[in-house]
């Protein structure tokens, strides 16, 4: 496709998961179905799970009413809840969003505290209006939410005469009184700036520490789509020095202490078709999930009461080229029975990076990228418990086929990311390994016919794998497949009641194991839920 039909679609994008869904309608019949888009369709809707509710009083706040029209964030003021103590079993975080008109998709945040909670982006509306909402589990923040705190937010917009639609939001926290059924951390920290870089100062007593990063590659760049940068000599408008490998890493004074796999955010202008998302937004689109590193290995370093320089970076990022957002937050478990733990970090080891990325030009260029890394840390504390030691070994891997013609009237892609990490705690006790393993999938090509019709086909697939074992025997398991698939056609270069755009989208989120099992499918046609279906 033509990369100036990518950004027009695409440059509105400015910044998901827990858990989106609709109000439940019945799904239609095939006689309500119209022969292609009107002028209005169904809310937003996601096949993922609502947040599980306990039955214990609750107690609920207002974060956030809003307006958003240009790049002016919402400050405002927040106090714990009054009736349902100061520790609870669980914090849900709900978001109800309006707009209507003509407007990009749109990021956004909201800081509490200086911490992170959510990390979003908006659907397109229609010209008749649209209504969702996004819920979140938020209790690991928890210490945050126990004293008063300043609230930002921002959702980045444009509202002029041809873009139209005020994005129009209100947020909540509900508490539910009692205990967590895990243990919440004892602080949520955020790095500080000082002249020097990004620093963290932990508690003398740290013994679990975990960090946090909301990565998005955003802002209406080649970064917004950085899966399909290629890298001189190939003929692409989009390029990047070694081609599409992205990896995060965060580093602790200078050293390498994490490495993850960006997850392939879509947001719903995505691949220059937003009918494939007016109904169905792309996995996480709303909630955007952060990356986790357990630098527990690293908190004899950081339990010596001074600041640390802590970093985030985005390999394959071409040198001075913004696209990417990276804020962290910082999870810390305290050692209730001692003022300070010591220990040492034992291994720090990784591979080189592996990155391939082979041109072949042709009537159909194509680019052919194999990556990968692995990285293993461990450390020990002395703990009031005893000695413990945590060892972190984590594996990434891409492969992908970039596929183009001249002019790139056609454009696809087949991608790969797996992101497999293994954490074993070890102490007097029988030690506990947890494997966690991650794969995200990316298939589609968009087509431009010589009728100005652009059409677009994707299948993206979240899957994750999670095994918890205790001396080697399995204590607990889970499997998770999210599945969207879609399929659009529309006219470019025409006013918008011309496009004349069909279009079918369907999304499969499964999760079963130790806990249960979910299983929902929804079915979209020309912008009505034909197919909403729970199997479990």
């Amino acid at each position: 496709m033509r990369r100036r039909i990518v950004m027009s679609m695409l440059a509105g994008a400015t910044l998901l998961a827990s858990a989106l869904f609709g109000t439940g309608a019945a799904a239609a019949q095939a006689a309500d179905v119209p022969a292609e888009f009107g002028s209005d369709w169904h809310d937003p809707v996601t096949a993922a799970p609502p947040v599980e509710r306990p039955h214990s009083k609750s107690c609920q706040v207002t974060l956030a009413d809003a307006q958003f029209r240009d790049f002016t964030p919402y400050r405002g003021a927040y106090a714990p809840p009054q009736g349902c103590g100061d520790h609870w079993s669980k914090v849900v975080l709900r978001l109800d969003g309006k707009v209507q008109g003509r407007q990009y998709d749109r990021l956004g945040y909201l800081h509490v505290g200086g911490v992170e909670i959510l990390r979003t982006s908006t659907p397109e509306p229609s010209p008749d209006g649209i209504e969702w909402h996004v819920e979140k589990d938020v209790t690991r923040y928890s210490d945050t939410f126990r004293s008063p705190q300043d609230v930002e937010m921002l959702i980045g917009n444009v509202v002029n005469d041809t873009y139209t639609g005020v994005i129009d939001v209100h947020v909540t926290l509900t508490f539910y009184a009692g205990r967590p059924a895990q243990r919440t951390p004892d602080r949520v920290l955020t790095l500080a700036d000082t002249p020097d870089g990004t620093t963290l100062t932990t508690p003398r007593n740290s013994e679990r520490i975990v960090a946090e990063v909301y990565a998005t590659g955003s802002g209406g760049g080649c970064e917004e789509f950085w899966y399909l940068t290629v890298a001189d000599p190939a003929s692409y408008s989009c390029k990047a020095d070694h081609g599409p490998y992205r990896e995060v890493q965060i580093k602790v004074d200078g050293q390498l202490a994490g490495i993850a796999a960006p997850f392939p955010n879509v947001w719903t202008g995505g691949w220059s078709d937003p009918f494939l998302w007016y109904v169905i937004p792309a996995p996480g689109a709303f909630d955007v999930r952060p990356i986790e590193y357990d630098l527990t290995p690293f908190a004899a370093l950081l339990d010596d009461g001074r600041p640390h320089r802590v970093e985030v970076s985005v390999v394959g990022v071409p040198a001075s080229q913004s696209g990417w957002s990276a804020p962290v937050n910082v999870l810390v478990w305290q050692d209730a029975h001692r003022a300070h733990v010591t220990g040492a970090l034992t291994e720090d080891k990784a591979t080189d990076i592996a990155n391939s990325s082979t041109y072949t030009p042709g009537s159909e260029s194509r680019v052919n990228t194999e990556a990968g890394h692995r990285l293993t840390v461990s450390g020990y504390l002395d703990t009031s418990h005893g000695r413990v030691t945590t060892t972190v070994t984590r594996t990434l891997a891409n492969t992908s086929v970039h596929r183009w013609t001249d002019g790139e009237n056609t454009d696809g892609l087949d991608a790969t990311w797996s992101d497999d990490q293994t954490v074993t705690v070890g102490g007097d006790g029988p030690a506990r390994t947890t494997h966690t393993d991650r794969t995200y999938t990316m298939n589609g090509e968009t087509t431009i016919g010589a009728d100005d019709r652009l059409r677009t086909v994707l299948t993206l697939g979240d899957r994750a794998s999670v095994v918890a074992l205790r001396d080697g025997r399995r204590t607990a398991w889970s499997r998770l497949d999210d599945t969207y698939s879609g399929d659009a056609t529309y006219t470019i270069n025409v006013p918008r009641d011309q496009r004349h755009a069909v279009g079918t989208s369907s999304e499969r989120y499964r999760l079963y194991g130790s806990n249960g099992c979910y299983d929902r499918s929804l079915t979209t046609v020309q912008g009505v839920l034909t197919e909403d279906r729970e199997r479990c």
